[in-house]
């Protein structure tokens, strides 16, 4: 479904409650579409699947972490033009929107940083006990994998019960993707948002064992 008149805010959560999503089909795209993919990616919150290398290099806190710091260094990193990513579906209007989505409690970042400077991150936007990762970036090795894993924690410890990654693929799988069909997904969508909770504030703090 294409929507090149009107695309609003309101639009995009009341999609996302009926396990829809937008995208453009390119950065420099004027549309948007809607999409509803009959599998989907979803990642455990309970209990989480977490890479031990990985796990054991977050709880040595190389990086530091906060969330809802600089959402529009966020969104710009995730669908800036590199050497390796010649394009993206992050188009001007969706950057626009989730920055109002933002600023109305919707959309959230967690921002990575190493020596004083953002080095990656990932946003998304939440609605009752759901979490709908949309995109994420790294400009250091590893920086994505480890807010993918500071979210997972976060949101498991706030009580989430569901973690949508939208398309499956190989990279998220090394944190437990599952792939489930479309019906079931809305299943765990409708009983998630009958949930409410509020996304965090504070990170999860990992502590050596």
């Amino acid at each position: 479904m294409k929507d090149d008149n009107f695309f609003s805010p309101e639009i995009i959560i009341k999609a996302y409650s009926l396990g829809i999503f937008p995208m453009a089909k390119s950065h420099t795209s004027n549309s948007v579409s809607f999409y509803e993919p009959s599998i989907r990616g979803i990642i455990p919150l309970n209990p989480p699947h977490i890479p031990r290398k990985l796990l054991k290099m977050v709880r040595k806190s190389i990086f530091e972490i906060t969330i809802n710091y600089d959402f529009r260094y966020i969104i710009d990193g995730c669908s800036r033009i590199t050497k390796n990513r010649k394009d993206t579906w992050i188009n001007k209007k969706i950057k626009s929107n989730y920055l109002i989505l933002h600023k109305m409690g919707f959309a959230h970042s967690i921002e990575v940083w190493e020596n004083e400077k953002i080095v990656g991150g990932l946003y998304g936007l939440s609605l009752g006990s759901a979490f709908f990762g949309e995109s994420m970036f790294s400009e250091k090795s590893n920086a994505s994998k480890v807010a993918l894993t500071h979210l997972i924690y976060i949101l498991k410890n706030a009580n989430f019960t569901l973690l949508d990654a939208q398309f499956p693929n190989e990279h998220l799988k090394q944190f437990g993707l599952i792939e489930i069909k479309k019906r079931e997904f809305k299943e765990l969508l409708s009983k998630a948002l009958m949930i409410k909770k509020k996304f965090p504030q504070e990170v999860y703090k990992f502590h050596e064992n």
